[in-house]
């Protein structure tokens, strides 16, 4: 009998999204038994599954406030099985800070919670200008710029390293 595996996730863009239904696929073709939820969603118990994923995207510099909230108030269930948790960002589009030890995302969230995931993961997002709504346009314009990234209001990359997404679910797989 497989293991069963819970992913429950935050966006704002859509990203994280697309790299859960990456992972479910992933883990699916390797006949996991997984189940994907999102924040908004979730009615079950953690004790449902056997391991346990989250993940949330960046918006100013902090993840979701409802993932925190999920994971302060679950933490001694959490704490009871296997977890993995991984945040999406621009600013892993950076070598030097897409290490869930060198990105002062990650870095500052693990500074604010009292949870220690099984394993931690970072991934790089997609930046999509004509996705924003002006004034977060022009906030991440401003960011970027400050970061010495794009800034042409027609940009739309998408810095996901998929292979990267690939091997975080084959480890969660054998977490």
């Amino acid at each position: 009998m497989s293991e069963r595996i819970g992913i429950l996730y935050a966006t704002v863009d859509g990203q994280t999204t697309k790299i859960c239904n990456e992972i479910v696929k992933t883990l699916k073709g390797k006949n996991a038994d997984v189940q994907l939820f999102t924040i908004d969603t979730f009615k079950n118990n953690i004790s449902d599954f056997d391991k346990f994923v989250i993940a949330s995207s960046i918006r100013y510099g902090v993840h979701d406030k409802e993932i925190i909230a999920f994971i302060n108030k679950n933490k001694a269930e959490l704490d009871t099985i296997k977890t993995a948790f991984f945040s999406v960002n621009l600013v892993a589009r950076k070598p030097e800070k897409s290490t869930p030890e060198t990105n002062p995302y990650v870095v500052k969230f693990f500074k604010t919670i009292d949870w220690k995931p099984t394993i931690t993961e970072v991934f790089a997002g997609m930046l999509d200008y004509k996705k924003y709504k002006p004034f977060d346009r022009i906030m991440i314009q401003f960011i970027m710029w400050m970061t010495k990234g794009p800034t042409d209001k027609n940009t739309k990359i998408e810095y996901t390293n998929w292979e990267k997404v690939k091997l975080f679910a084959d480890v969660v797989r054998t977490i």
